[in-house]
């Protein structure tokens, strides 16, 4: 998982949805690198994105899905497997 993926699934944890200028924001990232991480875990159908406006300017929120949740949680174990020195159950 590259850092801004793990960054934005991290973010979104709890249920937590946000809209893109607050996470670009968060993530100190870059509209197209934050773009192309949302379309990447969207096509995973670890996030969905919903699409609207503020007034009329259009916004797009991100929120995470039960699998892109239990995905992350995983991945988090693994890592901390690995931080601890101790194989995986």
């Amino acid at each position: 998982m590259t850092p801004v993926r793990f960054s934005l699934m991290a973010a979104l944890r709890d249920d937590a949805e946000m809209d893109f200028p607050t996470l670009r924001e968060v993530l100190e990232a870059g509209d197209s690198v934050l773009s192309k991480a949302i379309t990447y875990l969207e096509k995973l159908g670890y996030v969905k994105t919903k699409k609207g406006f503020v007034g009329k300017r259009p916004r797009t929120w991100v929120a995470s899905t039960r699998l892109g949740r239990k995905a992350f949680q995983q991945h988090l174990a693994a890592l901390r497997a690995i931080a601890e020195g101790y194989p995986e159950p």
